[in-house]
């Protein structure tokens, strides 16, 4: 892999999607793209997915993912999320997995999609954050928390080894 931050658990993207509740036709943003992941599985329902990281070499393995993956259409844009979003005027819903200028992404998100937001926060101050920002501009749904173990083998047995903590926090218009 190599890419700090790592992809998005299974499982817990599987949550996230659903609350998402993303449907054919709609237009989708993954902030803070990573490895791609969330924004191919976004592209398989969605018509179109805009894709964003401020890293490089994000940008370029989450391009080499979707190619792979045949999801001709996801846009990549690589830069500042905020100055990017400014530039996107009607979306459906939204994936946050980046917590840089979270308030102001909140903010513009809050203005342009249709649907749910979705932020993901493994920090108890990104959580925070993301909760306090949604309060502010009436869109707060719920805070989830996830705790996911996966089996290991252990002296003939098996075992469960927990996996970092995730909060799913969810917002969307018209949803105070």
């Amino acid at each position: 892999m190599g890419l700090k931050g790592g992809p998005t658990q299974d499982e817990v993207m599987a949550v996230s999607l659903a609350k998402l509740g993303i449907r054919p036709g709609d237009r989708v943003v993954d902030v803070g793209c990573g490895t791609g992941k969330v924004a191919i599985a976004a592209s398989r329902v969605a018509e179109h997915v805009y894709a964003i990281d401020r890293r490089p070499e994000a940008v370029a393995y989450a391009r080499k993912e979707a190619a792979a993956a045949g999801a001709g259409n996801i846009e990549f844009f690589e830069g500042d999320a905020v100055e990017i979003l400014a530039n996107i005027d009607r979306l459906d819903a939204a994936f946050v997995g980046g917590s840089r200028r979270l308030p102001e992404v909140l903010d513009l998100l809050a203005a342009t999609v249709r649907g749910r937001i979705v932020v993901n926060a493994v920090m108890v101050e990104t959580l925070y954050e993301a909760i306090r920002s949604m309060q502010r501009l009436g869109i707060f749904v719920e805070a989830v928390h996830l705790q996911v173990s996966r089996s290991a083998a252990i002296a003939g047995g098996v075992m469960f080894k927990p996996q970092n903590p995730v909060y799913v926090i969810v917002g969307g218009a018209g949803c105070s």
